[in-house]
């Protein structure tokens, strides 16, 4: 049974980390520095890897003391605690990851926005350039 609380402390401090990680990158993502953004996204995919590998393993010992009824209060109580702390994480991360979302898509309609101003004062310049220049050179031919 400890090997299972150590386990899942293991996770509760991996999805620390993954909490972490998300609240360095939503700083520079509020600043406008998306720099980092592959190293990120490789980052949380590493942690997340990790954390799977974790969950197998908790799977594993879990079916080797599959005798609920032979657990002892004081490992409930650590197990109860453990799953509180990764219920809470998860729940920040969650909220975490709708900000980023929200700061991604901000960034990407403001990107879009430039993009399509870009192209309409191209088009202008483009309408000014194409006038009747090469006629102006052939009157005074």
């Amino acid at each position: 049974m400890d090997a299972i609380i150590n386990l899942l402390n293991d996770k509760n401090f991996h999805l620390q980390k993954f909490l972490q990680l998300n609240e360095h990158e939503l700083l520079n993502f509020s600043d406008g520095n998306f720099d980092n953004l592959e190293v990120f996204y490789q980052s949380r995919e590493t942690i997340l890897d990790l954390i799977r590998c974790i969950d197998r393993l908790i799977e594993t010992a879990s079916v080797a003391h599959a005798e609920p009824g032979k657990i002892s209060a004081q490992h409930k109580q650590q197990m109860i605690r453990a799953m509180a702390v990764k219920n809470d994480t998860v729940t920040q991360i969650l909220a975490q990851d709708l900000q980023i979302l929200a700061v991604i898509e901000q960034e990407k309609s403001d990107i879009i926005k430039e993009l399509r101003t870009v192209q309409t004062g191209k088009k202008v310049v483009g309408a000014y350039k194409s006038g009747d220049a090469p006629n102006k050179l052939d009157e005074e031919a």
